[in-house]
This record gives structure tokens, sequence and C-alpha cells, in this order.
């Protein structure tokens, strides 16, 4: 999994939440994650129920689902659960891997505990959550007024 954390660290500059975090910080993440292989077919998180953790897909392919129909696949680099590690909110869609995956995840608690022992990092992740909240109220924007 080393080469996998060195790559996690690396992929976490996609998620906005990390976005402005040190390449330190990222590796202090990426250490604490948990790897996961799971077979085609397994639903990594469901429409409804309550978020715990985020995920890095590594390797394969899943498919997103609201109410029952697709809406979107994601492959490797894509992530989905950053706000559910802040709010624990019910999940806003079903997401089922379409191959065999290979997932790192990023539980609640140990995200939660990572905050504690490391004060620095809530700045990091606060300006960056600012940043993707700025860019939704952006895109918000245009497609109300657009020019």
């Amino acid at each position: 999994m080393a080469a996998s954390k060195r790559e996690l660290a690396d992929l976490l500059t996609e998620v906005g939440l990390f976005s402005r975090c040190t390449k330190r910080e990222r590796q202090t993440i990426a250490r604490h994650a948990q790897a996961a292989e799971l077979p085609s077919g397994v639903d990594l998180v469901r429409e409804g129920e309550p978020g715990d953790a985020l995920f890095v897909i590594l390797e394969g392919e899943a498919v997103v689902k609201r109410e029952g129909h697709e809406v979107g696949r994601v492959g490797p680099g894509s992530h989905f659960g950053e706000l559910a590690i802040l709010d624990g909110a019910p999940r806003s869609a079903t997401v089922v891997a379409a191959t065999d995956v290979k997932v790192a995840v990023l539980g609640i608690r140990m995200f939660r505990t990572l905050l504690r022992e490391f004060p620095e990092l809530a700045e990091a992740l606060l300006v960056g959550l600012a940043g993707e909240l700025r860019a939704a109220q952006a895109a918000v924007q245009e497609a109300a007024f657009p020019q």
C-alpha cells in the first residue's frame, strides 16, 4: 500500500476539502486512510444512509445512482463523501462498484482524530472548503444569470 499511500496523497489535491493542505498534511491524511479491494456489484455507499467516510477510487470504476437511476460513473482519482466526514449527513447517492475496485477510505472517526492531533489541519480544511463553496456559488450565479 506504500505506493498507493503516495498516490493517495497526490490525489487528495483534487479533493476540494484538502486542496489547501500542505503536501505533508496530505501525506498524514493518506497514512491514516484504509485501503479496501471490493468486488464488482458491491455498494460502496447507499443513498439515504448516514455518511461516515470519504472514498477515493484508486483502481476500477463505479456507477453513481440517485433514486435508482444512473447519473454518472467514476474512476481512478474520483472521490466522494468529503462532506460526510464533516457532518455525517445522509448520502445523496448510491455508488456501486461497476468493476472490481480498490479504494482508499478515511472514516469520520479517524478524520476527527487527525483534527485533534493536528489543529493546523483544520485551518487548511476550512480554506479548502471555502474555496469549494465559492466555486459552487459562482456556478449557481452563472446558471441563474448567464452572460
